[in-house]
């Protein structure tokens, strides 16, 4: 037994230096794989906003040849991330200071450097400088986008202000700017520097849509629970009025009742527009809240509402409406009918929606659209009337000089007519003397 094991040991001995010798030729081929490895460029993902495939741009509503009325411009998803490693960056602290707690500064937390993302965007304002506000439901934050440079700022919960659950957001004439908070049953107001100066609590069990009348003062407060439109002095803020019947648990379906209202916008003549949420309709008030008319029904196709959310009236009268379920931003006069659309099926690409929830429309005719998936804010411009007129005009004076050049064209092309041909004379008829033509009848 022994005798067998010990020649296993034997021949077992010459394959380990066999082994040892091909490691040792191996090695350093191995370290020069790693060298090249590690002299190899990491690739990093790209800095700034999502690239497509194609250029969103040129995705104008309704298509060509139709006069556009809707132009795509950019979208906005939260603060810059920069995946560039930076250049003097300290090697990360090893298991050992770290178990010590001696992390390097670079691993350390800053919140205000941390990039904040959207995850649950609702509410948007546009203040004076042209800054865009989207409070977002799920952060617990305020981001404050430049259109322009793309720079972030944010109002936090936690540092810079208190939040539950922020929904709709305002701005005066002042740049004061006021956010509804369902969960804390209040409307905060902060000045212009960002800082909370005041709020509004009585009367309020579910804040959503806000909405300012600048030149009447009025403050205009959606209150889902209650099923009521509640109106605020913008100055002094003592609640005036309220509009709907409330506590009816979102049954009532007579014209200027609600049913789970949501979004809330005011036009240049200081009418109020409100969507009737669980009622799939915008019902329209005057400035004193009487009620004046309203249209929609339910419905899956376009022209119809399934869960209408946003409202915004632009420059020319028309009514922006964005529409959660259907994922869709409708526009209509004030008698209901459809004019254009955005959004077809539910989707990320630029023009798609998921789960659309809000719609600001600022002086520039920026249109601003908010979905909370996969949080992103969206940025279109309105062609106004007068632009589409003067386009219209523009584009029928092209067709027509193209239609007088393949005129010209055609005549230039074809072959010159022959002259006509002169009667001759008979070749055996007499010459003829010239005679004075014959008298008429003597006057």
């Amino acid at each position: 037994m022994s005798c067998s094991l010990f020649n296993s040991m034997r021949t077992r001995k010459p394959l380990a230096v066999l082994l040892l010798l091909a490691l040792g030729l191996a090695l350093p081929f191995l370290a020069s794989a790693e060298k090249k490895k590690k002299v190899a460029p990491a690739a990093t993902p790209e800095v700034g906003p999502r690239r497509f495939s194609f250029d969103p741009t040129k995705l104008v509503w309704p298509s060509p040849p139709n006069i556009a009325r809707v132009r795509w411009l950019d979208y906005f998803a939260g603060t810059k991330m920069d995946y560039t490693p930076a250049a003097n960056a300290k090697p990360k602290a090893t298991w050992m200071d770290r178990l010590a707690g001696g992390q390097s500064q670079t691993e350390k937390f800053n919140p205000k450097t941390f990039p904040f993302q959207l995850i649950g965007p609702y509410g948007i304002a546009i203040d004076s400088k042209g800054l865009v506000y989207v409070a977002d439901q799920r952060v617990g934050a305020v981001f404050i986008f430049n259109p322009e440079t793309r720079d972030t700022q944010l109002i936090r919960n936690g540092y810079e202000a208190h939040f539950g659950w922020i929904n709709g957001l305002a701005i005066d004439d002042d740049d004061r700017l006021f956010v509804s908070d369902g969960k804390m049953r209040r409307v905060m107001i902060f000045n212009a520097k960002h800082e909370v100066e005041n709020q509004i609590t009585e009367g309020l069990v579910d804040p959503v849509g806000l909405a300012l009348d600048t030149a009447n003062r009025f403050l205009y407060v959606v209150d889902t629970q209650q099923d009521q439109v509640i109106v605020y002095d913008a100055d002094t803020l003592k609640l005036l009025r309220r509009i709907g019947t409330g506590g009816k648990n979102h049954y009532l379906t007579t014209p200027g009742d609600f049913g789970a209202p949501q979004g809330v916008a005011v036009d240049k003549d200081g009418n109020v527009y409100v969507t009737d949420t669980l009622n799939n309709r915008v019902e329209i008030f005057d400035a004193e809240g009487n009620f004046i008319s309203l249209f929609g029904k339910h419905g899956d196709g376009p022209g119809y509402f399934a869960r209408p959310k946003g409202i915004a009236v632009d420059g020319d009268g028309h009514i922006w409406v964005a529409d959660e379920m259907a994922d869709r931003l409708q526009v209509f006069n004030r008698e209901g009918q459809l004019l254009t659309y955005v959004g077809i099926g539910h989707g990320e690409m630029p023009g798609q929606f998921k789960a659309l929830v809000g719609v600001a429309i600022d002086k520039q005719n920026r249109v601003f659209t908010t979905e909370q998936y996969p949080g992103r804010l969206q940025v279109f411009r309105y062609v106004t009337n007068a632009e589409a007129a003067a386009e219209k005009t523009k584009h029928d004076q092209e067709l027509q000089n193209a239609a007088d050049r393949r005129q010209k064209a055609a005549a230039q092309a074809a072959p010159d007519k022959p002259a006509e041909a002169s009667p001759q004379k008979a070749p055996d008829a007499p010459a003829q003397k010239d005679s004075a033509p014959p008298k008429g009848p003597e006057q």
